[in-house]
């Protein structure tokens, strides 16, 4: 009687302590999903030069260990095109001659790898402990405003792509802002914004504490 007369108390309070996230996309899973733009059938091939970097990169390891290449591989194609797409992962496999299932162990474990197109430019701002107590939250706004693009998207013309990510190893010079594999550290707020718009503009902006 008593969990008759509570049973309509109880199972909304159950319902409201489930947790509930936001949708992720595939790149922020540890699985794949196709897309028209990243499935089996996406166009991709490596250029001569760079089949020639992966062939003398496996004549560095004795014979039945070409799987060592592997995350030079990926970074290889990463250079090439931007991302890493799924077919790009078969084509490594392939020419490493090691199961596709290897590759998408090692590209959905590390971060590093981009499993969807980021834009030209990939801004990334560190959120980790000494980064966020220099202030890294109003770093990221301000790079959200600058790009155009909030996180995890694009900015409208695709030429950047803003992230969170974790320590980068530079904590002596919080906060950490980041683009593709330049550091600007020390960073404030002028300091983005004059980043942003020297890329736009066509510049390399001095790297290292600013």
């Amino acid at each position: 009687m008593l969990l008759r007369r509570c049973a309509g108390k109880v199972v909304p309070f159950l319902f409201r302590n489930i947790s509930t996230t936001i949708r992720l996309s595939a790149e922020d899973l540890f699985v794949h999903r196709d897309s028209s733009d990243n499935n089996a059938q996406t166009p991709f091939e490596f250029t001569e030069p760079n089949m020639a970097r992966i062939a003398a990169l496996v004549q560095n390891y004795p014979a039945g260990a070409q799987r060592s290449v592997l995350g030079a591989a990926l970074d290889i194609v990463q250079r090439q095109i931007g991302w890493v797409p799924i077919s790009a992962m078969h084509k490594v496999a392939e020419i490493l001659s090691i199961p596709r299932v290897r590759v998408y162990e090692w590209a959905t474990f590390y971060t590093m790898v981009k499993r969807r197109f980021r834009g030209k430019y990939h801004v990334k701002v560190c959120i980790t402990t000494p980064c966020m107590i220099r202030g890294s939250d109003i770093i990221l706004r301000a790079a959200e405003e600058a790009t155009c693009c909030s996180v995890g998207g694009l900015s409208p013309d695709k030429m950047f792509g803003v992230d969170t990510v974790e320590c980068q190893g530079a904590c002596v010079n919080a906060p950490m802002f980041v683009v593709d594999d330049d550091y600007y550290e020390d960073v404030n707020v002028c300091d983005v914004y004059n980043i942003i718009k020297a890329i736009k503009a066509g510049q390399i902006p001095p790297i290292g504490p600013q």
